[in-house]
């Protein structure tokens, strides 16, 4: 109840006239945010507005949109995961070492103020299964941000910089707990999340497609990476945004095909290949080749192919079941050693992304994406 009044009154800083008790519920949000989205602080640089030197009517499906997977992992150390300890062992759940599931190192604030505006976010219910917060996999990232206070955070963020858009992806994680549950009142508690009247004000309400820069401008794109299937189909068409069912989300998949609007056939083209499938014992040289190769195959026909679709392609991979481990961590930076002297998969494409300067990538997803000093200055100068 207090949080639900709290929400409503930080509306009232962007809706309405500002008042002492709606800021201060703001900061309240915020400041509960803060461990998923970071501590807010309003700033403002090159890369931070990047997209205002980008005519109105430029078509989203044309723009190349730098993005972070697994984004809300950035917190989530062996510190984070033994504070979180008491909660983990009441749902029963064993996790296993950090390195599996840390998939950045900057909070949410810090991506959008270095040029991030694709933004992949994992939700499921709290261990007392009554609010939704953010996962990967088995490892509860924060016990307090939940997916409405991160929310906030975003709407702030937009408030502060009125030239950007952001496209948020939301996916339910399942491997929470022993007692997680994917059922009908967890559905509704999302829908109700991104229909109430802050998501109305914030979300494009745009269904089914992407439109222009003008129109999205100050505004989140939702990409619906979930299905609300325990609930009446009406909540599901009251909701903005392109679906991508996970049913229809090949695992694993090196090129997928999904259509998200069946009437004027739109197609979003997508590579997930997030676990090559090297042999056990491959070293970390190998499989970053086989990852770097299957981005590199999936964005050299982003520019070639099929302009007016949607393509999106993940830089990011993991091996953890492979003997030694292949951390994401790995993946994306090499290992350190004289095995890897160029790195991983993000030092590998700063090269090659400059060889694609003027032509259409679409978004890509990366880890750990400000530890290669070229990578997003080179991707914001195609």
């Amino acid at each position: 109840m207090w949080k639900s009044m709290l929400t409503a009154l930080a509306l009232c800083t962007s809706s309405f006239a500002s008042s002492p008790l709606a800021d201060f519920a703001l900061q309240k949000v915020l400041e509960d945010a803060a461990p998923i989205f970071g501590p807010y602080a309003h700033r403002s640089g090159n890369r931070s507005q990047w997209m205002k030197h980008y005519p109105d009517d430029t078509l989203l499906v044309h723009m190349n949109i730098p993005g972070t997977h697994d984004s809300a992992t950035w917190n989530y150390t062996q510190a984070s995961q033994d504070a979180l300890k008491g909660i983990t062992d009441l749902t029963q759940v064993t996790v296993p070492v950090p390195e599996t599931f840390r998939c950045q190192q900057l909070s949410l604030i810090n991506m959008l103020d270095m040029g991030i505006r694709a933004f992949d976010l994992r939700y499921a219910y709290d261990p007392t299964n009554t609010t939704l917060i953010f996962y990967h996999s088995k490892a509860l990232l924060s016990e307090i941000a939940t997916v409405d206070d991160v929310l906030f955070g975003f709407y702030q963020w937009l408030d502060d910089h009125p030239s950007e858009t952001v496209f948020l992806s939301l996916q339910y994680e399942s491997s929470t707990s022993a007692y997680a549950s994917n059922d009908a009142t967890l559905q509704l508690l999302l829908h109700n999340i991104l229909t109430s009247p802050a998501a109305r004000q914030y979300f494009i309400q745009n269904k089914d497609t992407l439109g222009k820069l003008g129109d999205a401008r100050g505004k989140i794109n939702l990409l619906r990476r979930f299905d609300l299937d325990k609930i009446p189909q009406s909540y599901t068409d009251a909701l903005p945004g392109l679906h991508f069912s996970p049913r229809l989300w090949t695992d694993n998949g090196r090129d997928i095909e999904l259509v998200y609007n069946a009437a004027d056939n739109l197609t979003a083209y997508i590579e997930d290949y997030y676990q090559p499938l090297t042999p056990m014992g491959s070293d970390a040289k190998e499989n970053i080749r086989w990852k770097y190769n299957a981005t590199v195959k999936h964005i050299h026909k982003a520019t070639k192919e099929h302009p007016d679709s949607l393509f999106w392609t993940f830089a990011s991979a993991t091996n953890t079941p492979n003997e030694p481990p292949i951390w994401p961590r790995i993946m994306a930076l090499g290992n350190g050693t004289e095995y890897t002297p160029v790195g991983g998969v993000n030092q590998f494409l700063v090269p090659f992304l400059r060889g694609q300067k003027g032509k259409r990538v679409g978004i890509v997803m990366f880890d750990f994406f400000d530890q290669s000093s070229e990578l997003i200055d080179t991707f914001l100068e195609l």
